[in-house]
């Protein structure tokens, strides 16, 4: 197998991952705003923020931008990891927002049911629906714990 992708590597794809959303902003899957269209603008937003002419420009705007088409492309086990830790991220403010709110926010864990390519983001995915699921039945009059 391949060797595991580097920590340090991870961290600039993560840090770089959403940076075009600071010009377009979060566009979600319920914006009604196709793939192609998305990629299109945050591409654009990507090029004016890393090009020569852009905030972060010269040598770092390069590596910036490679680093969000790795990203973007998701072919590489590193992108990979990324993208489902961003997903579980969202997992987990969902679970957290329906502890503190009270509310049922199933869409999102819908959302993402069988879309984690990693072995290890998928086992936190189980322990939090696990936990979900515990609170649910101690709503319900059993005790659950919170993550």
């Amino acid at each position: 197998p391949p060797p595991p992708p580097r920590p340090a590597h991870l961290v600039k794809l993560a840090l770089v991952h959403d940076l075009a959303e600071a010009i377009v902003g979060d566009i979600t899957p319920f914006d009604g705003v196709s793939k192609e269209e998305k990629y299109r603008r945050e591409e654009a937003a990507m090029r004016a923020l890393c090009g020569p002419e852009g905030v972060a420009g010269g040598v770092v705007g390069a590596e910036m931008y490679v680093l969000w088409r790795e990203y973007e492309a998701g072919e590489t086990m590193a992108a990979r990891v990324v993208k489902d830790v961003d997903k579980f991220e969202m997992l987990l403010q969902a679970y957290e927002y329906e502890g503190e709110q009270g509310v049922g926010l199933e869409e999102f864990f819908e959302s993402t049911r069988g879309r984690f390519g990693t072995e290890q983001v998928k086992a936190l995915v189980e322990v939090l629906e696990s936990r979900r699921n515990e609170r649910k039945r101690g709503e319900n009059g059993t005790q659950g714990e919170g993550l």
